[in-house]
């Protein structure tokens, strides 16, 4: 199904009209015929916003825009996107809005990509003003990126926020603010992730030190979920144009791994449309659990993983890392609320890589929340992520100290479900607990620190989790 359109032309201004019906594709591409000469490609657009039942979406349209190299999947042509965020963009080649890239403009048949993201009952009627500015063109800047490394300390625990928003996809912090507020939060190191772009790859250069470590990524933002692509080599692109029933993900998953980077599927459970993930876990390297501030969502992904957890030790096989992000966009959501502490060997891209992909972390809800969880026997010591080798009747000590969590709740989680709950930590924050089990009583052990409940036997909000210690024989 296609968008009807009409134009009227006014010199080099260009007016395009449209509805696109419910059931519309997912991405409509309108053609602009672009001439020799041309400096500057300027877009605006509005859409109507009619009334609609209680319960039925409205008009939602994103958009994007694509050069004369074509649409196809792949992003050989790709030249930006900004979803719903703007009402209008432009590129040149020495520069473009924030969510898209400076470059030169060819002669040829370019394409806005339109994504209507929600279409009412009524349908929804577009119009594209497309402005061609002739001239001289300007020199496309070349790009300089962050480096892969801070200085780091070692063999340590690093901190981390790996889902971050700017104004280059639908964020209003710029890569200088976010940079700010992820020191304030006694961060070492934080991903981008912006929607459908890389835009701001180069723009992050500035704002990265030895005090901090700024990898590159995106959000792959589909209409059946979405996924941090963590990690990327700088000016990557993930294509995001397919649902899971077009059987393209594992190309983009590998393209992802090709790029250097993680696989991490995010908010898996969030009640947006379009976000909940539909797409399996078998190209995952770690899973977001928590996202923001704690709620029923991440609830519901904590059992699912927790359930995938379960099935890794029944059938065998690899499980997959929990990690938690703040997903940050704008005030008043915190930067670094949650943050991933990781066991790297250094502050560098790999390190980080390794110890997330491993399991070697746990997720706190600030800097003020610090954990030691370990499993113990026979003189032999295992952290998150790792295997404590022993016999199953070996008595196994699982400890944990935790700071930073007054009045909080320890609970240790196993394959059977929760076997240990402490009493409330005091009002200092702090405090040890331990308990003893054997491999053949849990398979694994993983911990929690809960705030205080106020609604009967629910648990309370998250303060912290670790991912698993496992126990016994592999």
């Amino acid at each position: 199904m296609t968008s009807r359109n009409r134009s009227a032309y006014v010199g080099d201004v260009t007016t395009i009209r449209g509805t696109l019906p419910p059931g519309s594709p997912d991405y409509v591409y309108v053609p602009v015929e672009v001439p020799s000469g041309v400096s500057e490609l300027k877009v605006s657009y509005t859409y109507d916003r009619p009334s609609v039942p209680p319960g039925t979406p409205g008009n939602a349209l994103d958009i994007g825009l694509f050069d004369e190299r074509g649409t196809e999947l792949g992003g050989k042509g790709f030249r930006g996107w900004s979803g719903g965020a703007r009402t209008e963009f432009f590129v040149r080649a020495d520069d473009a809005t924030p969510g898209y890239l400076p470059g030169p403009i060819h002669p040829g048949t370019w394409h806005i990509a339109l994504g209507p993201y929600t279409v009412a009952p009524q349908g929804l009627s577009y119009e594209l003003t497309v402005t061609l500015t002739h001239g001289e063109p300007g020199e496309t800047p070349e790009p300089v990126y962050p480096p892969t490394r801070a200085k780091g300390r070692g063999r340590a625990w690093y901190r981390g926020d790996c889902h971050l928003h700017t104004w280059y996809s639908d964020g209003r912090r710029t890569p200088a603010e976010v940079a700010a507020l992820a020191r304030a939060a006694g961060l070492d190191f934080i991903n981008s992730s912006d929607h459908n772009t890389h835009s701001s790859h180069p723009h992050w250069a500035s704002a990265a030190g030895d005090d901090l470590l700024i990898m590159l990524g995106e959000e792959v933002t589909t209409r059946n979920g979405h996924v941090l692509a963590l990690g990327i080599d700088p000016g990557t692109f993930v294509d995001w144009r397919y649902r899971a029933r077009d059987n393209r993900w594992a190309t983009s998953a590998r393209r992802i791994h090709r790029a250097g980077g993680l696989v991490v599927p995010a908010h898996p459970h969030a009640t947006c449309v379009g976000c909940g993930w539909k797409f399996g876990f078998a190209e995952a390297d770690a899973v977001e659990v928590w996202n923001g501030p704690w709620t029923p969502d991440d609830e519901v992904t904590l059992a699912e993983w927790d359930n995938q957890l379960v099935a890794s030790v029944r059938e065998g096989r690899d499980w997959i890392p929990a990690m938690g992000n703040s997903d940050a966009h704008r005030n008043p959501d915190v930067v670094g609320m949650p943050q991933s502490v990781v066991l790297a060997e250094d502050l560098t891209r790999e390190a980080i890589q390794d110890g997330i992909r491993a399991g070697r972390s746990y997720v706190a809800e600030s800097r003020n929340v610090t954990l030691a969880f370990t499993a113990s026997a026979g003189g032999r010591t295992a952290g998150p992520g790792e295997r404590l080798d022993t016999d199953h009747e070996t008595p196994v000590t699982v400890r944990l100290e935790a700071a930073g969590a007054p009045r909080c709740t320890i609970r240790f989680v196993t394959d059977q479900g929760v076997l240990f709950t402490s009493e409330p930590l005091p009002v200092t924050g702090s405090g040890t607990v331990e308990w003893r089990t054997t491999p053949a009583y849990a398979a694994y052990v993983r911990a929690e620190l809960r705030h205080e409940t106020a609604v009967g036997p629910l648990p309370g909000v998250m303060a912290a989790l670790t991912n698993p210690v496992f126990l016994g024989r592999p």
